[in-house]
C-alpha cells in the first residue's frame, strides 16, 4: 500500500502505549491495532482528529505516502 501509517513511531516518540491511547481516544484496542499494523483500508477524519489531539501531532506525522515500486 502506498499510504503508510506511522502510529507506532509516534507512540514510541511519545512513550505511550496503545492501551493508553485507547483510553484517551475512546476507540477499541482492536481498531487501533488494525490502524497501527497498516491493515486499515480507511480512517474517519473524526478518528484521525482524536488521535492527533491525544498525541499532540499533525495528520502528516501519522500518515505518509510512499510510491509503490
Amino acid at each position: 500500500m502506498a499510504i503508510v501509517v506511522n502510529l507506532d513511531v509516534v507512540l514510541a516518540q511519545r512513550k505511550m502505549s496503545l492501551t493508553e491511547l485507547t483510553e484517551l481516544v475512546g476507540i477499541t484496542m482492536s481498531n487501533l491495532s488494525i490502524l497501527k499494523t497498516g491493515k486499515a483500508k480507511a480512517i474517519r477524519f473524526e478518528t484521525l482528529e482524536a488521535i492527533c489531539l491525544a498525541l499532540d501531532c499533525q495528520p502528516g506525522d501519522l500518515l505518509e505516502y510512499r510510491k509503490e515500486k
